[in-house]
């Protein structure tokens, strides 16, 4: 089982590629699915899921495309997780007594929220701009501009 779905991984490279833009003019969905190596359709749905989500805003025109909604020292991890896929949850038991009768008594249930309280926080602590810096990623070698067609 995979605990951040193919779809959330999309989200994540797309939310990395388009911070790597440096807040410059927007990108299209097209190229940014080719320098992301996604498939373009599915790069649209998810684009227009973090637009809904308010992480990025689109602009449209011959030079529209898509931008981050703001610096990429404010988006975190969990922030784009939750927009794809919902929150991270270890267990349902963790839902409470109406998922789990047993959750008030349960010796593994204190220990699961323990658990879950630490990966809440690390996603949560993990900004865009730390990807970027970790990794000494620079702007893409892709020959010319990024396009600004089929957005």
């Amino acid at each position: 089982m995979d605990v951040l779905r193919r779809n959330t991984d999309y989200a994540l490279r797309a939310m990395v590629g388009l911070a790597r833009q440096d807040g410059q003019e927007p990108v299209s969905a097209r190229w940014l699915a080719k320098e992301q190596d996604m498939p373009y359709q599915l790069t649209c749905k998810i684009l227009q899921k973090l637009h809904n989500a308010r992480l990025v805003e689109s602009c449209m025109g011959p030079k529209g495309g898509f931008r981050l909604s703001r610096k990429p020292s404010r988006i975190s991890l969990r922030d784009v997780i939750e927009v794809v896929q919902g929150p991270v949850q270890l267990n349902r038991c963790l839902l409470g007594v109406s998922e789990c009768p047993r959750w008030p008594k349960c010796a593994v249930s204190k220990r699961l929220a323990d658990l879950q309280r630490h990966i809440d926080g690390y996603l949560g602590e993990i900004t865009l701009d730390e990807l970027l810096t970790s990794r000494s990623m620079k702007k893409p070698k892709t020959k010319g501009k990024p396009g600004r067609k089929n957005v």
